[in-house]
């Protein structure tokens, strides 16, 4: 296997859960060495989570830690002793990313915060990902993915205008305006680093980036001056041509935004007489016409219309169906993990962006059981099996805990 593209970057991700762990994901498929530093107590609690795979020790992580988790190494350490801070230390000083998504100011009460680092690595790229951002009037608020969605407004918008706001089944502040924006940062700044020798602070806030998904109805908003309606934004519920509709045994989903896909529509049903109503309004006599269209036909009937008439129009699958789909299969979708213990290779998502040259690797490290790679990464860092002992034996650091158990809710 060729390098990866962040092949000799390494990252020390002290994230848990889910935004700072799918960012290192996505930096460890591309070769980045990605080791997660972990608490002596349970660890990130998603590694707890069920439903596990028989064979595979509970420690290492069931079906939603190994989604988020291969590819790296695990390091427990307690960063409330001195030896363990130390150990951070002596990591820093080798890294050229720190992940964290703890609450703003936490790691600088332990005394590891960035000030401290940057002095003994003035090139790491520091990455915290918290919900509302280091500085502003919600800075130590707590909060979860809906909750920032419902800040940033667009919880508000999701949704149709006579019904209640509607949760995304996909964590869009997570991933799409923490994860994704903390591994577009880490990769601008080590970029930046290149030219400077200078590491920064990357500061992700999960809100801030929820609220730059709504691009577009917010320039319209801050030059009108009023704000949509639920249901009332064009690509989120407003336009009959561009919506989700119900068929005799399911939903399909009607993207005919541009004039020549919704023609094709409607010349398909025999209905050319629609062709100049494509913008009435949602819950208009032309809608319910519309929605009586789509009615009369099964959700495979429209995929074969779809396939003659070409208008933007696919069924609305099941996750199983997408899971299994000719797509996934051909695009490779769903990737084989080698997982110790396991009878079989584990199925997971596999990496969403292709490269020609340098290709992720989903399967160069299996997920890490919790301090699996403790003595090992010590030993890298030039601690004698003596030392290492001492530390165990203090508590600072721990390695592979006998017969652990865990509760993600815990």
């Amino acid at each position: 296997m060729a390098a990866g593209a962040l092949d000799g970057i390494k990252v020390l991700d002290l994230a848990r859960l889910l935004p700072g762990p799918f960012c290192s994901l996505l930096l460890a498929d591309y070769g980045a060495d990605v080791l997660k530093v972990e608490d002596t107590g349970m660890g990130d609690y998603v590694r707890w989570a069920p439903p596990h795979y028989p064979g595979v020790e509970h420690s290492a992580g069931g079906a939603l830690f190994l989604s988020l988790n291969r590819n790296k190494r695990s390091i427990r350490i307690d960063l409330k002793t001195e030896g363990g801070k130390q150990v951070l230390l002596d990591l820093v000083k080798d890294a050229d990313v720190l992940l964290e998504s703890f609450r703003p100011g936490v790691l600088d009460r332990l005394g590891v915060g960035y000030d401290v680092l940057k002095e003994i690595n003035p090139g790491l790229v520091y990455c915290a990902i918290s919900g509302y951002g280091q500085d502003g009037p919600q800075r130590e608020a707590a909060g979860h993915d809906m909750n920032y969605l419902a800040q940033a407004g667009l919880l508000g918008l999701t949704g149709d205008a006579d019904s209640a706001p509607v949760q995304s089944a996909g964590q869009i502040a997570d991933i799409g305006g923490g994860a994704l924006m903390a591994a577009f940062g880490i990769l601008a700044a080590l970029r930046a680093r290149d030219a400077s020798g200078k590491g920064q602070f990357v500061d992700v806030s999960m809100f801030d980036g929820g609220l730059s998904w709504l691009a577009m109805p917010a320039a319209k908003t801050l030059l009108e001056g009023a704000s949509p309606k639920r249901g009332g934004v064009e690509l989120a519920g407003s336009l009959i041509c561009y919506r989700p509709y119900a068929c005799s045994d399911g939903h399909v989903a009607l993207g005919a935004l541009e004039e020549k896909f919704w023609r094709a529509f409607c010349e398909g049903v025999e209905r050319p007489d629609l062709v100049e109503k494509q913008f009435e309004p949602v819950g208009s006599a032309v809608h319910q016409e519309v929605v009586e269209i789509f009615k009369s036909r099964t959700r495979d009937e429209w995929e074969a219309f779809a396939a003659i008439h070409d208008c933007c129009l696919t069924p609305v699958l099941g996750l199983d169906e997408a899971l299994e789909s000719d797509l996934v299969r051909a695009r490779k979708m769903v990737a084989p993990l080698t997982q110790p213990g396991a009878e079989q290779p584990v199925r997971l998502l596999g990496a969403p962006v292709k490269f020609s040259e340098t290709p992720a690797d989903t399967d160069r490290l299996p997920g890490p059981g919790l301090g699996e790679h403790t003595d090992e990464v010590l030993a890298e860092l030039g601690y004698d099996a003596d030392r290492i002992a001492v530390l165990k034996e203090a508590g600072s650091v721990a390695g592979t805990p006998d017969g652990a158990t865990g509760s993600f809710l815990g």
